[in-house]
């Protein structure tokens, strides 16, 4: 009566021993490769990181000159504290095109 048990077993053991050892074998590389993919930056994602960069800074840039702008006009109608303001904004535009170049 015992062979009967296990007559199917036999049969059903390849498969699984198989399965289990293709997967052992495989995982390091699968490891290796994830972790490769991982630590290294395409040129596409490097391109779209600068690109990003760039539009942050501009945006930047126009917010610096629209607040240059405002206080230009209120330097023009004799305040003094705008027209200081100005100056620095001025200064803080040069040194943003600077950093850019």
């Amino acid at each position: 009566m015992r062979p009967f048990i296990f007559l199917p077993l036999v049969f059903l053991l390849p498969g699984c021993v198989a399965s289990v050892v293709g997967d052992v074998v495989t995982a390091p590389i699968k490891v290796v490769s994830k972790t490769a993919d991982v630590m290294t930056t395409s040129q596409s994602e490097a391109d779209e990181k600068r690109g990003r960069e760039l539009r942050k800074q501009e945006e930047r840039l126009g917010k610096l000159a629209r607040k240059r702008d405002e206080a230009r006009e209120d330097c023009a109608d004799g305040d003094d504290a705008a027209c200081m303001r100005y100056e620095a904004l001025e200064a803080e535009i040069a040194a943003e095109k600077d950093r850019i170049d």
